[in-house]
């Protein structure tokens, strides 16, 4: 009964251990230091338009953030 538990604990610390280096690893692929944001919109209108300059301007590279925007489909 002991060999089962000190088994089962021993595959639960290598699993975990396991899945935070995968992390580590995927979460490098881009670390240019800034904080990414996903947004999504349902439709391209003139009400964002402060948003669209300000992407484009490079305003929240400034303040350490990546928008990455997209279009979704909305509520119809």
């Amino acid at each position: 009964m002991k060999t089962k538990i000190i088994t089962i604990v021993t595959a639960l610390i290598v699993l975990v251990v396991a899945s935070v280096i995968v992390f580590k690893v995927t979460n490098k692929e881009e670390d240019n230091g800034l904080t990414k944001v996903k947004v999504a919109e349902v439709a391209h209108s003139i009400f964002y338009a402060p948003q669209y300059a300000a992407i484009s301007e490079g305003y929240f590279e400034e303040y350490g953030i990546d928008i990455d925007l997209s279009l979704v489909p909305g509520d119809n």
